[in-house]
């Protein structure tokens, strides 16, 4: 079925983001075990618990979080994923959660970071060391994120996973010693993984395209400190988290999961000329951002599917009729790490 230009709804939306590929059918369907999914009620974890359900109905998808969004626990439920709440700081709650040979780890906290940095290190740092010795024996795919890196220069391909970890602020540093506590005992117990450095999945409820829209359509100007961004659908974006499952290494190694980068300024006249209004900038592109080469990437699964247009495309269309924002900014113009 066709990538739709735009959605009718959020029904559909959440249908196509977690509408597995034939490629990912056959991948997990010969992967053996189940799937547990921690940290699923954020941003990307409904879709992709969705996404791995439907991928391979005969296993159990397992999903575990707070659950505090209204009817989500319901709704996660209604499509045959089992839910569990739990709060991964507690000990025995981990301890009391089911066995699983696979774990797709999404837990962590950023926003509101600012003022609560020792919570941000608890669950950045505290959390997976918990999780990694409560799944010794399992296979893990992790959600990191590409503020791990340092700024690098606009005109390169972007920071490869070789490139040392010195990146600004203290979430982003909580975010490095999720990645070393994870790789510890991957080394000290063996864990096979994947360490997933996401720099911005795009929905249509939010997103850097959506944030820009959004500032569009109310007549605010567009900063352009940060100039550059590397975007990806999060439908692809869940794709490839799941396929990583099937090809981890131990000791566990880093992935930067993106597309490639595009520049603000060009994205926002983009937005603008489809949504038929004059765009205003302010400030001047800096020579680095916080950039991404995803050559390992596109090696080992092939390069995103749904192109920038495409999302381009749905994004004014979405913001245009006045649909749903989760009303969560993604803050990318931030170069000071204060969230």
């Amino acid at each position: 079925m066709a990538w739709p230009t735009q959605f009718t709804d959020e029904r559909h939306l959440e249908e196509v983001m977690s509408r597995p590929s034939e490629t990912l059918v056959r991948e997990l369907g010969e992967l053996k075990g189940n799937i547990i999914i921690l940290g699923a009620a954020g941003k990307m974890g409904p879709t992709l618990a969705r996404m791995a359900k439907r991928a391979a109905p005969q296993k159990r998808v397992i999903a575990v979080a707070r659950f505090s969004e209204p009817g989500l626990f319901e709704s996660m439920q209604s499509n045959g994923i089992e839910c569990l709440r739990a709060d991964l700081l507690d000990p025995v709650a981990l301890s009391e959660l089911p066995d699983a040979e696979h774990v797709v780890y999404m837990a962590g906290r950023k926003f509101g970071s600012q003022g609560s940095e020792w919570l941000t290190w608890a669950m950045n740092a505290h959390v997976p060391a918990l999780v990694a010795q409560r799944y010794a024996k399992a296979n893990f795919s992790v959600f990191s994120t590409a503020c791990v890196y340092p700024f690098v220069s606009v005109e390169g391909s972007g920071a490869a996973e070789s490139c040392a970890l010195t990146p600004v602020g203290e979430y982003a540093n909580s975010c490095v010693a999720r990645e070393r506590l994870f790789q510890h005992f991957s080394h000290a117990l063996g864990i096979r993984g994947t360490l997933l450095r996401l720099s911005y999945a795009i929905d249509m409820r939010y997103g850097v395209l959506h944030d820009l829209a959004r500032a569009l359509i109310e007549h605010q100007p567009i900063g352009l400190d940060m100039g550059y961004a590397n975007l990806i659908w999060q439908g692809d974006a869940n794709e490839i988290a799941l396929r990583s499952l099937c090809r981890t290494l131990q000791p566990m190694v880093p992935l930067n999961l993106s597309g490639p980068k595009v520049s603000i300024r060009a994205a926002a006249l983009a937005l603008a000329k489809r949504l038929g209004i004059t765009a205003q900038f302010e400030g001047q592109e800096s020579g680095t951002a916080w950039l991404v080469d995803c050559s390992r990437m596109n090696d080992w699964f092939g390069p995103p599917q749904v192109s920038l247009d495409q999302m381009l495309d749905a994004t004014a269309a979405w913001v245009s009729q006045g649909r749903t924002s989760l009303g969560k900014p993604t803050h990318f113009e931030v170069r000071n790490g204060h969230y």
